[in-house]
């Protein structure tokens, strides 16, 4: 790697536990993803992700969203939170909130969603209960670049989940999770590099 060179600056949002994050921040910590996580934001002040991200030494914050009030209110300060740390992409993990269009706008072809579903299938909130209530020979995880749209926008990487006959939400988000886990810290390597 050259001299000089900048790593990819990364802003997390999670909602929850924060699995995939800590999977992409293990991943840029063992050189498998070069990027910089410079920091995580969570729309919950619950979030057990916030600690684990302190844990990694990588600075978190709480946004509670205000009930009633405008997406583009409630966004304020996490896109304060992004710019204050010069984020070059934001990478959403188990982000639980519907973006603006404005905040999309905001950070146009920079922002990078999961999803545990094969897109355009099971979009939205509930995709993994959704998948085994249509009796579904399988699923998948989806990692796609974030538009206006809800659960849309430009693929980037799909990868098939089986679904056994015997299989639970539990037993089934677990193989999920693995393979979200993985797949997603290769596809933003790939992503951040395409054009180096």
């Amino acid at each position: 790697m050259a001299s000089g060179f900048a790593k990819p600056r990364v802003a997390i949002l999670i909602s929850g536990t924060g699995s995939n994050m800590e999977a992409i921040i293990k991943a840029c910590r063992d050189g498998r993803l070069v990027a910089d996580p410079v920091v995580v934001v969570s729309d919950n002040p619950g979030a057990p992700g916030l600690k684990t991200a302190s844990r990694f030494l990588v600075e978190s914050f709480a946004c509670p969203y205000r009930r009633g009030a405008p997406r583009e209110e409630n966004e304020a300060p996490v896109t304060a939170l992004i710019k204050e740390h010069g984020a070059d992409w934001i990478v959403l993990a188990g982000f639980m909130r519907i973006l603006s269009p404005n905040f999309v706008r905001a950070f146009p072809r920079r922002i990078v969603n999961v999803h545990p579903a094969l897109l355009p299938a099971f979009p939205g909130g509930h995709a993994i209960r959704d998948a085994l209530q249509a009796s579904a020979d399988y699923t998948g995880v989806t990692i796609h670049i974030v538009d206006e749209f809800v659960d849309h926008g430009p693929i980037l990487a799909q990868v098939e989940v089986p679904i056994y006959p015997d299989d639970t939400e539990d037993s089934l988000a677990a193989r999920i999770h693995a393979a979200e886990h993985d797949l997603y810290p290769r596809t933003l390597q790939q992503l951040f590099f395409e054009d180096v």
